[in-house]
């Protein structure tokens, strides 16, 4: 059995099957999605999910789905999965399902009598176009293909309905139509490689339910339209190829594109192969000269904090930092054009947050110690002292550095940290004043800038930077340790935040550290008693006060455990990285058995890659978005630190 492959005895259990999903994308943010066995349970599904710039900056679903039918002797089998109310499903074509696997592309294995269908999937890397190759391994009679396509045309947040403002209408294009529901929206193109038979049957299919949004409270009926079905013949061991996307292409070319495509994937053969395959997918490329990271999939954009934190994991880790020039490149006028105007950024959101510029240097600092700190001084000396003068300076709108070398924040009224949840605007999480990751980064950038000042030989300026991170170190111990072993998470005039989070990490994970050998061990130990999970750390323990540890249920519900229970996988980079600091080769196995825990996931949720939350008590159930930036990038830089220790 290989390392993703799911044979028919859970593939027909549809209770097990529909919780596997599977996500391919495109460097423009577009993608395809659904379960296992084809059946959409999210209105973010879809074959054909892309951009429509001349909307708005949000994805489209057009492409719903494709219902394949297998047709002998007059007998129809459909193969198509759909929900509907009353939890009833029809077609059941997941019963003709033998055998799914995903190493690199997903293929299918049907079996309807004597007929073995196989349907093989790819998502083109530069063009919004899905490509579906179908071979029949076995058949002792002919056999005809029907294809029924589910369009929507409508944006991944809302849901659509039978209306008499859609157009219905098509046009023929070779080996297929081309058809626009509304004004807008750009022609999607259904074509073939061979030539086909298109029957013009409108029809409206109602009431079609997804259940992950059910689950979360929210409208989860649509109706999708049907134009009507293609015909094609199709002779044992003989393929041909599906092409649904915005733009037309020449049927004689899909299969060279489909062969084309499929070579480039790389084999989820191994737990590292899949979480490479899966920072892969985050990469954004609007035009030839930005790149970027999106957050996640499927709703997510790009946002600065999470650009900053995933890009080291994203590039560095797998031997790219070329990667990670380009990603920088691109961020860095974006970050000097906030700090010397206050204007934010068309793409990179939130880069206003107090934080963003201290995780930039974090970055510049994983760049430095991947390549060499000569080189990371050449690209970005100039920047990262820019930044740190930018702090001393008190330019930022919110954060303030004061006589005591700490820096702080106004949390109150906005959420500025990475826990960032709100309910009507108002932080769930108050996190305000000395908030203990920020002055853990901000120690961590002055004993950085101090380095390469000296590389610079710029002593007088090194000495300075090293009086002030002496200063803030002194003040850190002072503000944040506390009698229990622990650190404070806030500490704003004075009102102290005494609950048990696990922002301390970073003060124990960063390269320098405020904190003595003491203290940093017993910081950990407290993290691994009541924070730890074999799924990540908890963004809050079981013991303080407002624990919730299931992240289920209406939107206020999930809101109200997103930061205060729910388990984080992307700690577990920091938490990780920590532990072999501290106890170096001794800690490896220990490293080594918490990983476990995250490699279940490649065949669990969205197959091959890490979900955004799970919850915070057994059995640790996967949540939020199936596709996280951060958690990917958190795991992989721990496996390539676990490299440093092989003997």
């Amino acid at each position: 059995m290989g390392y993703l492959k799911f044979d028919k005895t859970l593939l027909i259990n549809l209770e097990e099957s529909l919780k596997r999903e599977i996500l391919r994308t495109n460097r423009g943010g577009a993608y395809h999605s659904t379960t296992i066995v084809d059946c959409n349970t999210r209105k973010y599904h879809g074959l054909l999910v892309c951009p429509v710039p001349t909307i708005d900056s949000d994805n489209h679903v057009l492409l719903s789905s494709l219902d394949e039918t297998v047709i002998q002797h007059g007998a129809e089998f459909n193969l198509g999965v759909h929900q509907y109310q009353g939890n009833h499903f029809s077609p059941n074509g997941h019963k003709y399902v033998r055998q799914f696997e995903f190493e690199e592309i997903p293929r299918t294995i049907y079996r309807v009598g004597g007929v073995i269908l196989s349907k093989e999937k790819v998502f083109t890397a530069y063009e919004n176009r899905i490509l579906i190759k179908y071979t029949l391994l076995d058949a002792h009679s002919p056999t005809t293909l029907r294809f029924k396509p589910f369009l929507a045309f409508r944006n991944v947040n809302e849901l659509t309905f039978a209306n008499s403002n859609a157009n219905l209408n098509y046009s023929e294009v070779e080996n297929g139509i081309k058809t626009c529901m509304y004004k807008g929206y750009p022609d999607l193109h259904l074509q073939f490689s061979k030539p086909v038979q298109f029957v013009y049957h409108p029809d409206w299919y109602k009431n079609i339910e997804y259940s992950k949004e059910q689950e979360r409270g929210l409208p989860f009926q649509e109706d999708l339209y049907v134009p009507g079905y293609f015909e094609i013949e199709i002779a044992k061991g003989e393929s041909i190829y599906f092409s649904g996307g915005d733009t037309l292409i020449d049927p004689q070319l899909i299969a060279g594109k489909f062969a084309e495509e499929a070579q480039t994937r790389t084999p989820r053969t191994s737990f590292y192969n899949c979480l490479k395959n899966s920072v892969q997918q985050f990469y954004h490329r609007p035009t030839e000269n930005d790149a970027y990271l999106l957050a996640g999939y499927p709703w997510f954009k790009v946002r600065a904090r999470d650009l900053f934190i995933s890009m080291p994991g994203c590039s560095l880790a797998i031997d790219d930092p070329v990667r990670f020039e380009k990603l920088m490149d691109t961020a860095m006028p974006a970050l000097r054009n906030f700090m010397q105007n206050g204007v934010s950024d068309k793409v990179i959101q939130e880069i206003d947050l107090p934080d963003v510029p201290l995780w930039a240097i974090w970055a510049l600092q994983q760049y430095a110690k991947a390549t060499s700190i000569e080189q990371c001084n050449l690209r970005y000396g100039d920047l990262i002292q820019k930044i740190v003068r930018y702090i001393q300076d008190n330019k930022h709108p919110n954060l303030v550095l004061d006589a005591n070398g700490l820096i702080r924040s106004n949390g109150k009224e906005q959420a500025v940290t990475w826990m960032n949840a709100t309910i009507e605007g108002k932080p769930i999480v108050l996190r305000s004043g000395y908030i203990v990751e920020f002055n853990a980064l901000w120690y961590n950038a002055l004993r950085f800038s101090s380095e390469l000042l000296k590389l610079q030989e710029e002593s007088g300026q090194a000495e300075i930077m090293d009086a002030l991170s002496a200063k803030t170190a002194a003040s850190f111990v002072e503000t944040f340790v506390n009698g229990f072993g622990y650190l404070y998470d806030s500490v704003d005039s004075n009102v102290v935040d005494w609950s048990v989070r696990p922002n301390m990490l970073f003060a124990v994970s960063l390269d320098y550290s405020p904190l003595n050998r003491q203290q940093r061990r017993t910081v950990l130990n407290i993290v691994t008693k009541e924070l730890l999970t074999p799924k990540g750390i908890r963004s809050l323990s079981p013991k303080s006060e407002g624990y919730h540890p299931y992240y289920a249920g209406n939107q206020h519900e999930r809101d109200l455990a997103y930061h205060q229970g729910a388990v984080w996988p992307w700690l577990f980079g920091a938490y990780l990285e920590a532990y072999l600091k501290l106890y170096q080769y001794s800690g490896v196995s220990f490293v080594e058995r918490m990983l476990i825990g995250l490699e279940e996931e490649m065949s669990a949720h969205c197959i091959g890659t890490i979900p955004e939350v799970f919850d915070g008590n057994p059995p640790f159930q996967s949540n939020g978005a199936i596709s996280f930036a951060m958690n990917v990038a958190g795991v992989l830089r721990v496996l390539r630190l676990l490299e440093k220790y092989q003997i």
